[in-house]
């Protein structure tokens, strides 16, 4: 018997399908991020006042578990993007393109670690009977550095989020079918990145966030991804199985 008939054959995925998954991530991610951290769980927090950001969270649990679970999706998108973006870029450079997609996986790893302090609050304000030992004002103050915590390894995973950009960057401005000035954009808002967290790990009093006025290309980037993807990539000398499919 032919081995054809013995197998089923599916066809790989498309760079028109890949460009599609991405943008649409990525336009949900630039949604539910500031949704979810500032628009839900900042607002609960009150700088240098444990007590009142103790009382407005157990006020509002329901809200710090919204914003929890809207960063929890991120993350997944986070994954299928670096999948997506994978797919796109491996025409240009296979071993580049992965390794862009493994930094933003790792970014991906440090914010689902970062929310884990996050659980730790909500531990903190359950009320266990083990914690009874320790005073409200210790316990407020436990409820702060978990806030912080979270904050902190965030800005961390920074590092290699903004890796992420500047890599994939270079590749975009080298693949021919991405538009140069979006691959130097991106690369820029990588950098903005970069210089931010590693500003927080280098100097006591860091104060500037370079990234709020460089990360324009990243809507930008899935804008583009969307467009490309419905209207394909014909006419960048790419095989048609791999971009028209």
């Amino acid at each position: 018997m032919n081995s054809d008939n013995q197998t089923t054959r599916f066809a790989d995925i498309s760079l028109r399908q890949a460009a599609i998954i991405g943008g649409f991530a990525l336009l949900i991610i630039s949604v539910l991020a500031p949704v979810g951290y500032y628009g839900l769980i900042q607002n609960l927090i009150v700088p240098g006042d444990a007590a009142a950001t103790v009382s407005k969270i157990t006020a509002s649990e329901g809200r710090f578990r919204i914003g929890m679970c809207c960063l929890l999706i991120n993350a997944v998108l986070d994954l299928v993007v670096a999948w997506a973006l994978y797919i796109v870029l491996k025409p240009v450079n296979k071993s580049i393109a992965l390794l862009s997609a493994w930094l933003r996986m790792a970014y991906t790893v440090v914010l689902v670690v970062a929310l884990g302090n996050f659980v730790n609050v909500l531990q903190l304000l359950r009320g266990t009977d083990y914690l009874t030992a320790f005073e409200p004002t210790q316990l407020h103050a436990q409820v702060m550095l978990g806030i912080d915590a979270y904050e902190n390894v965030w800005n961390l995973g920074y590092v290699f989020f903004g890796l992420h950009l500047i890599i994939l960057g270079s590749v975009m401005f080298r693949s021919g079918y991405f538009p140069k000035f979006l691959g130097i954009l991106v690369n820029i808002a990588g950098f903005g990145y970069l210089i931010d967290s590693l500003g927080i790990v280098l100097f006591r009093n860091y104060s500037l966030n370079i990234a709020v006025y460089t990360f324009i290309g990243e809507p930008l980037l899935f804008i583009w991804l969307l467009m490309r993807g419905f209207r394909g990539f014909k006419g960048f000398g790419l095989k048609s199985e791999e971009g028209e499919l």
